[in-house]
């Protein structure tokens, strides 16, 4: 009954151990962006932590069951609270975030190392050695599996990181009860230890229950602005704010658009290159699930069709269904021209072979390798399979000032594919310069007119939009493809100067 009981808390500690490392992983990754280099990092300095506490375990010689319960609620506590604390400490002071995560990895990667050599320890009386390791090691394994399952599918989407840990932290207290139970008649402290698991206990079901209205707290002092909108999603965390009429959208941290000033962004983004195309009728857009940029298409008549793909189910449901937000796009996704297709742009182009006489590239900039890909030579040499004859592509491309090779790396990229690409840049109060480009077939040549209303654009101003002073004229910078990805170092480098 014991052996079992020790061996089921096998796969229950080993879920949760490899759960903190998950959510302190994600954590980084949405804070601080470049998610490969904080996993990689999270990881690498939990692995080690972890391998110190199994050295470590040599010199736990007595009380072994004792000091298993209260290892498991040490974990328990300190792993169920540590993306909340990390999440107050990045909202009051981001300066200390790296040390406090990196010291909240080693200190819970050192005491998940004791758990597995104790509960060993513990069985190897009642098992032979074979049976011990086999039988350990396989629900150590299982425990990881689950919860490498769960973690994206089920738990982030709709528990969130906060509540994620909170969970699994009650797990490892519940373990430690367990534990305390089994051993009853073994343990001279037991009345102690069930004490210290009570107090756990309620803590962390007392943290679990108000963390709406903990991430609310510190999303508060994060966002200045009133938060009208928050949702955890298994691709990103969205929060929409407000302050008087200016509604802005983030996007794990970053802003993504300000409703003051958006229009420069998204006209810039759309009507040079559209405007010189009378008789374009299809048009795909690849990220813009706010539907901004639709509006502006659709303002074109002679428009038939726009398919949008975007990632992010969320994303499109939000902007098709808040009243505010259907206000600023005028219910673009509602058009019965529009189909809105939910999946990952790169896969859908491979799997379609549509033409389209404009195509709009609005992704979030390369802060990261997954999006880094949809701004490569693979990515664009497939997006131009896709270009119908005479037709047109524009990319956001981040600001040349701020980040001038990366924006200088995305017109190469560009050109290193055969298209010809013409880039060009506008003022964004929100963001400060911001740089776009248009790639084709053919030399292009600005509008002479728009037929539609903008608030931004006139005939008489675009051309200034396609010359560039000194401090963003062109410089050397590599192509960027996938086995480099070169513009996620370039962009990383540059922005880091600029944010503090």
């Amino acid at each position: 009954m014991i052996n079992h009981a020790l061996l089921f808390s096998v796969f229950i500690v080993a879920s949760c151990g490899l759960a903190y490392e998950l959510i302190a992983g994600a954590l980084a990754s949405y804070l601080l962006g470049d998610s490969i280099t904080q996993f990689s990092t999270v990881i690498g300095t939990y692995l080690f932590a972890m391998g110190i506490g199994s050295w470590l375990s040599r010199y736990i010689e007595k009380h072994l069951v004792a000091r298993f319960i209260q290892v498991e609620l040490l974990v328990g506590v300190l792993g169920g609270f540590s993306a909340a604390a990390l999440f107050f400490i990045f909202a009051w002071s981001p300066a200390p975030f790296k040390l406090a995560l990196y010291l909240a990895v080693v200190a819970i990667g050192v005491l998940v190392g004791l758990e597995i050599p104790l509960i060993m320890r513990i069985l190897k009386h009642d098992l032979v050695f074979k049976d011990l390791v086999s039988q350990v090691l396989t629900f150590d394994y299982l425990g990881a599996l689950a919860v490498s399952i769960l973690f994206p599918v089920l738990l982030v989407p709709h528990l969130g990181l906060m509540r994620s840990g909170l969970l699994f932290g009650l797990l490892n207290v519940a373990v430690a009860l367990w534990a305390c139970w089994l051993f009853r008649q073994q343990l001279q402290n037991a009345g102690w230890l069930r004490v210290q698991g009570g107090v756990s206990l309620l803590a962390l079901l007392a943290a679990f229950a108000a963390a709406g209205e903990l991430t609310s707290l510190a999303e508060a002092h994060l966002y200045t602005d009133e938060i009208v909108h928050a949702e955890n999603t298994p691709y990103q965390r969205i929060v929409v704010t407000r302050w008087k009429d200016d509604l802005r959208l983030h996007l794990n941290n970053n802003l993504q658009f300000s409703s003051r000033d958006e229009y420069r962004y998204h006209e810039a983004l759309v009507h040079p290159g559209l405007a010189t195309l009378p008789a374009a009728g299809r048009v795909l857009v690849l990220g813009g699930g706010d539907g901004l940029a639709l509006r502006e298409i659709l303002k074109y008549p002679q428009i038939e069709s726009v398919t949008l793909v975007d990632l992010d189910p969320a994303m499109t449901r939000l902007f098709a269904s808040a009243p505010p937000l259907r206000k600023l796009n005028q219910d673009a996704l509602h058009s019965q021209k529009v189909r809105v297709v939910n999946a990952d742009g790169l896969q859908w182009l491979e799997e379609n072979d549509d033409l389209f006489d404009f195509v709009v590239v609005d992704f979030p900039d390369p802060s990261n390798f997954a999006i880094g890909k949809l701004y490569s030579a693979a990515f664009y040499r497939l997006l131009e399979k896709h270009l119908a004859g005479g037709g047109l592509m524009v990319v956001q491309a981040t600001s040349p000032l701020y980040a001038r090779q990366s924006f200088w790396c995305i017109v190469t990229t560009l050109e290193s594919v055969g298209l010809v690409a013409t880039p060009y840049h506008a003022l964004v109060p929100s963001f400060g310069e911001w740089g776009f480009v248009l790639a084709g077939r053919r030399d292009y040549r600005p509008p002479q007119s728009y037929a539609v209303d903008t608030r931004f654009l006139s005939p008489e101003t675009t051309p200034a939009l396609f010359l560039f002073p000194k401090d963003m004229a062109r410089v050397e910078a590599e192509v960027n493809r996938l086995n480099n990805q070169v513009l996620v170092r370039y962009f990383e480098h540059e922005w880091r100067q600029v944010i503090r």
